[in-house]
Protein backbone atom coordinates (compact mmCIF):
# COMPACT_ATOMS: atom_id res chain seq x y z
CA UNK A 1 0.00 0.00 0.00
CA UNK A 2 1.44 3.19 -1.09
CA UNK A 3 1.90 6.29 1.67
CA UNK A 4 -1.05 8.07 -0.42
CA UNK A 5 -3.42 5.27 0.47
CA UNK A 6 -2.40 4.88 3.61
CA UNK A 7 -3.28 8.49 4.03
CA UNK A 8 -7.08 7.70 2.71
CA UNK A 9 -7.28 4.53 5.12
CA UNK A 10 -6.86 6.37 7.60
CA UNK A 11 -8.96 9.61 6.37
CA UNK A 12 -11.90 7.01 6.31
CA UNK A 13 -11.19 6.14 9.32
CA UNK A 14 -10.92 9.50 11.16
CA UNK A 15 -14.54 9.98 9.42
CA UNK A 16 -15.91 7.42 11.05
CA UNK A 17 -14.63 8.57 14.58
CA UNK A 18 -16.38 12.02 13.52
CA UNK A 19 -19.48 11.33 12.67
CA UNK A 20 -20.12 8.92 15.60
CA UNK A 21 -18.54 11.15 17.81
CA UNK A 22 -20.53 12.54 21.62
CA UNK A 23 -21.40 15.82 19.17
CA UNK A 24 -20.48 14.21 15.69
CA UNK A 25 -23.44 14.81 13.04
CA UNK A 26 -25.11 11.53 13.57
CA UNK A 27 -25.65 12.63 17.53
CA UNK A 28 -27.67 15.90 16.66
CA UNK A 29 -31.46 15.10 17.68
CA UNK A 30 -32.88 18.74 17.58
CA UNK A 31 -31.64 22.24 16.38
CA UNK A 32 -34.16 25.07 18.00
CA UNK A 33 -34.33 28.78 17.05
CA UNK A 34 -35.68 31.06 18.83
CA UNK A 35 -38.05 33.86 18.27
CA UNK A 36 -35.60 36.99 17.19
CA UNK A 37 -35.06 39.19 20.40
CA UNK A 38 -36.29 36.64 22.66
CA UNK A 39 -33.87 35.57 25.60
CA UNK A 40 -31.99 32.11 25.46
CA UNK A 41 -33.98 29.25 26.70
CA UNK A 42 -32.81 27.63 29.89
CA UNK A 43 -30.76 24.74 29.79
CA UNK A 44 -33.71 22.77 31.84
CA UNK A 45 -36.53 23.75 29.15
CA UNK A 46 -34.50 23.33 26.20
CA UNK A 47 -33.97 19.32 27.64
CA UNK A 48 -37.02 18.35 29.18
CA UNK A 49 -38.34 16.28 26.70
CA UNK A 50 -34.85 14.46 26.11
CA UNK A 51 -32.97 11.43 28.47
CA UNK A 52 -30.46 12.65 31.02
CA UNK A 53 -27.77 11.60 28.43
CA UNK A 54 -28.60 14.04 25.77
CA UNK A 55 -26.27 16.98 25.72
CA UNK A 56 -26.79 21.03 24.91
CA UNK A 57 -25.02 23.52 22.43
CA UNK A 58 -25.61 27.04 22.39
CA UNK A 59 -26.34 28.85 18.77
CA UNK A 60 -27.00 32.50 17.77
CA UNK A 61 -26.74 34.01 14.25
CA UNK A 62 -28.11 37.14 12.87
CA UNK A 63 -31.81 36.58 11.62
CA UNK A 64 -31.93 36.01 8.02
CA UNK A 65 -34.32 38.72 7.17
CA UNK A 66 -34.02 41.27 9.96
CA UNK A 67 -30.47 40.79 11.17
CA UNK A 68 -31.45 40.97 14.74
CA UNK A 69 -29.80 38.43 16.75
CA UNK A 70 -31.34 34.86 17.06
CA UNK A 71 -30.56 32.41 19.85
CA UNK A 72 -30.67 28.85 19.50
CA UNK A 73 -29.34 25.80 20.63
CA UNK A 74 -28.93 22.14 19.71
CA UNK A 75 -29.29 18.67 21.80
CA UNK A 76 -26.97 15.52 20.80
CA UNK A 77 -27.66 12.03 21.78
CA UNK A 78 -24.81 9.33 20.82
CA UNK A 79 -27.42 6.84 21.19
CA UNK A 80 -29.91 8.69 18.51
CA UNK A 81 -32.05 6.44 16.10
CA UNK A 82 -29.33 7.36 13.14
CA UNK A 83 -26.45 6.69 15.54
CA UNK A 84 -27.90 3.23 15.95
CA UNK A 85 -28.80 2.28 12.82
CA UNK A 86 -25.13 3.88 11.08
CA UNK A 87 -23.48 0.96 9.56
CA UNK A 88 -21.05 2.46 7.45
CA UNK A 89 -19.67 5.43 4.71
CA UNK A 90 -19.77 4.28 1.47
CA UNK A 91 -16.93 5.63 -1.00
CA UNK A 92 -14.98 5.04 -4.09
CA UNK A 93 -11.26 3.40 -3.65
CA UNK A 94 -8.13 5.94 -3.49
CA UNK A 95 -7.50 7.34 -7.04
CA UNK A 96 -4.35 9.26 -7.72
CA UNK A 97 -6.10 10.85 -10.84
CA UNK A 98 -8.61 12.51 -8.48
CA UNK A 99 -5.51 14.77 -6.90
CA UNK A 100 -5.68 17.76 -8.88
CA UNK A 101 -3.54 21.15 -9.01
CA UNK A 102 -5.33 24.43 -8.72
CA UNK A 103 -4.90 27.94 -7.66
CA UNK A 104 -6.25 30.06 -5.25
CA UNK A 105 -6.90 33.95 -6.61
CA UNK A 106 -7.68 36.43 -3.51
CA UNK A 107 -9.65 38.92 -4.23
CA UNK A 108 -10.74 40.63 -1.34
CA UNK A 109 -10.50 40.01 2.62
CA UNK A 110 -14.46 41.00 2.71
CA UNK A 111 -16.23 39.15 -0.05
CA UNK A 112 -19.28 37.80 0.23
CA UNK A 113 -21.41 35.25 -1.16
CA UNK A 114 -24.91 34.06 -0.94
CA UNK A 115 -25.22 30.91 -0.38
CA UNK A 116 -28.89 28.37 0.08
CA UNK A 117 -29.12 26.73 2.73
CA UNK A 118 -30.84 23.24 3.09
CA UNK A 119 -33.58 24.10 5.90
CA UNK A 120 -34.04 27.96 4.68
CA UNK A 121 -36.55 27.12 1.75
CA UNK A 122 -34.57 29.18 -0.70
CA UNK A 123 -33.63 31.74 1.37
CA UNK A 124 -30.15 33.10 0.85
CA UNK A 125 -27.06 33.78 3.61
CA UNK A 126 -24.01 35.21 2.90
CA UNK A 127 -20.62 33.44 3.44
CA UNK A 128 -17.15 34.63 3.06
CA UNK A 129 -15.56 33.98 -0.27
CA UNK A 130 -12.71 36.12 -0.30
CA UNK A 131 -11.21 34.44 -3.95
CA UNK A 132 -11.81 32.05 -6.79
CA UNK A 133 -10.71 28.70 -6.32
CA UNK A 134 -9.80 27.50 -10.03
CA UNK A 135 -8.63 24.01 -11.67
CA UNK A 136 -8.99 22.15 -14.52
CA UNK A 137 -10.73 18.71 -15.61
CA UNK A 138 -10.24 16.79 -19.18
CA UNK A 139 -8.70 20.56 -20.71
CA UNK A 140 -11.72 22.67 -19.31
CA UNK A 141 -10.56 24.95 -16.68
CA UNK A 142 -13.35 25.63 -13.54
CA UNK A 143 -13.57 28.53 -11.60
CA UNK A 144 -15.95 27.22 -8.43
CA UNK A 145 -16.44 29.83 -5.43
CA UNK A 146 -15.15 27.98 -2.16
CA UNK A 147 -16.33 29.30 1.64
CA UNK A 148 -13.33 30.65 3.84
CA UNK A 149 -12.68 28.43 6.61
CA UNK A 150 -10.13 27.48 9.28
CA UNK A 151 -8.68 23.94 8.91
CA UNK A 152 -6.60 21.82 11.96
CA UNK A 153 -3.39 22.80 9.62
CA UNK A 154 -4.76 26.58 9.21
CA UNK A 155 -6.43 29.08 6.29
CA UNK A 156 -8.02 26.47 4.23
CA UNK A 157 -11.38 26.71 1.68
CA UNK A 158 -14.57 24.38 1.99
CA UNK A 159 -15.90 23.82 -1.62
CA UNK A 160 -19.45 22.95 -1.58
CA UNK A 161 -19.94 21.08 -5.06
CA UNK A 162 -22.15 18.58 -6.93
CA UNK A 163 -21.10 16.50 -10.18
CA UNK A 164 -22.93 14.01 -12.17
CA UNK A 165 -22.76 11.25 -9.39
CA UNK A 166 -25.13 13.13 -7.09
CA UNK A 167 -28.27 10.83 -6.34
CA UNK A 168 -27.32 7.61 -8.50
CA UNK A 169 -24.03 6.95 -6.80
CA UNK A 170 -23.13 10.01 -4.31
CA UNK A 171 -25.31 11.75 -1.36
CA UNK A 172 -28.28 13.70 -3.59
CA UNK A 173 -27.29 17.34 -2.49
CA UNK A 174 -23.99 17.45 -3.10
CA UNK A 175 -20.19 17.32 -1.18
CA UNK A 176 -17.85 19.16 0.64
CA UNK A 177 -14.39 19.58 0.12
CA UNK A 178 -11.96 21.01 2.31
CA UNK A 179 -8.54 22.41 0.84
CA UNK A 180 -5.62 23.73 2.26
CA UNK A 181 -3.85 27.09 2.12
CA UNK A 182 -0.28 27.69 2.24
CA UNK A 183 0.86 30.39 4.17
CA UNK A 184 2.76 33.05 2.40
CA UNK A 185 3.90 34.16 5.89
CA UNK A 186 1.76 37.58 5.24
CA UNK A 187 -1.52 38.91 4.88
CA UNK A 188 -2.83 38.18 1.41
CA UNK A 189 -3.25 41.06 -0.75
CA UNK A 190 -5.84 41.53 -3.94
CA UNK A 191 -4.57 39.67 -6.82
CA UNK A 192 -2.19 37.04 -4.83
CA UNK A 193 -2.30 33.83 -6.61
CA UNK A 194 -2.05 30.51 -4.32
CA UNK A 195 -0.95 27.10 -5.64
CA UNK A 196 -3.51 24.84 -4.08
CA UNK A 197 -4.36 21.00 -3.73
CA UNK A 198 -7.78 19.81 -4.29
CA UNK A 199 -7.86 15.90 -3.16
CA UNK A 200 -11.17 14.80 -4.48
CA UNK A 201 -10.43 11.43 -2.66
CA UNK A 202 -11.17 13.14 0.59
CA UNK A 203 -14.56 14.50 -0.99
CA UNK A 204 -17.26 14.22 2.51
CA UNK A 205 -20.40 13.97 2.52
CA UNK A 206 -21.88 16.85 4.38
CA UNK A 207 -23.09 16.88 7.89
CA UNK A 208 -27.12 16.88 6.41
CA UNK A 209 -26.71 13.48 5.69
CA UNK A 210 -26.09 11.91 9.14
CA UNK A 211 -28.66 14.15 10.51
CA UNK A 212 -32.07 16.00 9.15
CA UNK A 213 -31.30 18.74 12.01
CA UNK A 214 -28.29 20.05 9.97
CA UNK A 215 -28.64 22.75 7.78
CA UNK A 216 -25.77 22.86 5.06
CA UNK A 217 -24.91 25.10 2.36
CA UNK A 218 -25.90 24.02 -1.05
CA UNK A 219 -23.86 24.30 -4.19
CA UNK A 220 -24.55 27.61 -5.97
CA UNK A 221 -24.75 26.93 -9.71
CA UNK A 222 -20.66 27.95 -10.00
CA UNK A 223 -20.38 24.55 -7.97
CA UNK A 224 -22.48 22.31 -9.88
CA UNK A 225 -19.62 20.62 -12.05
CA UNK A 226 -20.58 18.76 -15.30
CA UNK A 227 -18.81 15.90 -14.83
CA UNK A 228 -18.68 13.05 -12.77
CA UNK A 229 -16.20 12.54 -9.65
CA UNK A 230 -15.43 9.78 -9.03
CA UNK A 231 -13.99 9.91 -5.76
CA UNK A 232 -14.40 10.28 -2.01
CA UNK A 233 -17.61 9.42 0.20
CA UNK A 234 -20.62 7.95 -1.70
CA UNK A 235 -23.45 7.53 0.83
CA UNK A 236 -24.23 7.08 4.22
CA UNK A 237 -25.24 3.06 4.97
CA UNK A 238 -27.95 2.44 7.37
CA UNK A 239 -29.75 -0.46 8.49
CA UNK A 240 -32.78 -1.54 6.45
CA UNK A 241 -35.78 0.08 6.76
CA UNK A 242 -34.16 3.04 8.59
CA UNK A 243 -34.63 6.82 7.00
CA UNK A 244 -33.59 10.12 7.98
Amino acid sequence: MSNAEQQYAQFRADRIAEVTAQRGALSLVLTHWDQPGEPAASEATALADFPDTAVLTRLSRPHIDTGEMQHGYRVWQSDSPAAQAFEGIDAYPYDPAWVVTGRFEFVDADRVVPFEHLRDGGALRRHAVSGDLVFTHDGTEYRVEALDTELPTGPGLQLVFADTTNGAETYGAGRFLYVPLPDLGRALKPGDVLPVTLNFNTAEIPPCGFSNQMNCPLPPLRNRLPFAVGAGEKKVQYADGFSL
